[in-house]
């Protein structure tokens, strides 16, 4: 059935705004602002060198912006340990009646993941290649671990607490493997997993982070038409299973186009279209940005090619 579409303006997870990245006299990313829906599948599209990464960086902390606020939007509120970690980097946490927002532009990385709830993946897949599939999962659950060990040796003295984590924490490996489709593979070496596979393994390995936003960074890249409609349903039950906010970077636009409640278009750092699959599909401002002309040019190129907006455009455009 198919997922009855949200605004995402009216119940964002995520808030960017007025996200401007320069690297010395390069601006990256423009003066950006667009909302992700919680519950909601949000593709960020663009052609090669519009910013989307240099996006991704900052909402994940790998870049502190120039300028901008992005704000996170989760239910329920921190622990005091959390709520001490965040009062000691200032102002990075709010308490409200409906949860808690955190301001990523001014927390670490690893607390964005930790805390925040705020999961990746990468273009370039960083699987631990020498473990097995299920330690790679395990990996991942790493600081809830420490957390049952009271950050001691409990573990190796093999506190009660501590058991219970790690048989949680391997009940939780084994559910993602399943969901997957590698519990098969669970003993083997990362590094022997088919490409498809190993695509699959990082966002298992992701979500057992338990992320309340997941991010992936070109999740298709790679795969043959059987994998990308595996990865198709899967990003699905993320979304509609586990509630789970998803944000995409894809240049793969049967994918996006099939699967996203909610995209949003980079040109040179700049949005030139927010709004549903068919709408950005229909902008000519996305079609003059993938067939590579000026604004001024579309009715021409459209003319020329004899297509309305949303038809089949030059490849790696909108389809």
């Amino acid at each position: 059935m198919q997922k009855e579409h949200r605004n995402w303006a009216a119940d964002p997870v995520l808030s960017v705004e007025h996200l401007t990245m320069r690297f010395g006299g390069l601006v990256a990313v423009d003066d950006l602002s667009f909302d992700v829906g919680r519950g909601d599948i949000t593709a960020l599209i663009g052609p090669n060198g519009a910013g989307k990464t240099t996006v991704f960086n900052c909402v994940t902390g790998f870049y502190k912006p120039t300028e901008g606020r992005i704000t996170l939007r989760r239910d329920g509120t921190v622990s005091t340990e959390e709520l001490a970690e965040l009062t000691r980097g200032g102002n990075q946490y709010r308490k409200t009646d409906k949860g808690s927002i955190f301001l990523l532009e001014r927390m670490a990385d690893f607390r964005i993941t930790e805390i925040a709830g705020v999961a990746r993946t990468f273009q370039n897949i960083r699987l631990f290649g020498g473990m097995t599939v299920l330690e790679n999962l395990l990996v991942a659950q790493h600081n809830e671990l420490m957390r049952a060990s009271n950050y001691t040796i409990g573990g190796l003295l093999g506190l009660p607490g501590y058991r219970r984590a790690a048989e949680a924490a391997k009940e939780k490996a084994v559910e993602w493997l399943r969901r997957v489709d590698l519990l098969d593979r669970a003993d083997d070496p990362a590094a022997d997993l088919p490409y498809g596979a190993q695509r699959r393994l990082e966002i298992a390995r992701a979500l057992c982070t338990n992320p309340v936003l997941l991010c992936l960074d070109e999740p298709a890249a790679g795969l043959n038409p059987r994998e990308s409609a595996e990865l198709n349903t899967l990003l699905k039950s993320i979304r509609d299973d586990h509630g789970v906010s998803v944000l995409l970077i894809e240049h793969d636009m049967g994918v996006v186009m099939e699967i996203s409640d909610h995209i949003i278009v980079l040109d040179y750092g700049k949005k030139i279209s927010d709004g549903t699959a068919s709408a950005v599909r229909n902008d000519p401002k996305v079609i003059a940005a993938y067939l590579g002309v000026d604004d001024e040019e579309v009715e021409e190129v459209e003319r020329d090619l004899h297509v309305k907006p949303g038809a089949a455009t030059a490849e790696g455009g909108p389809q």
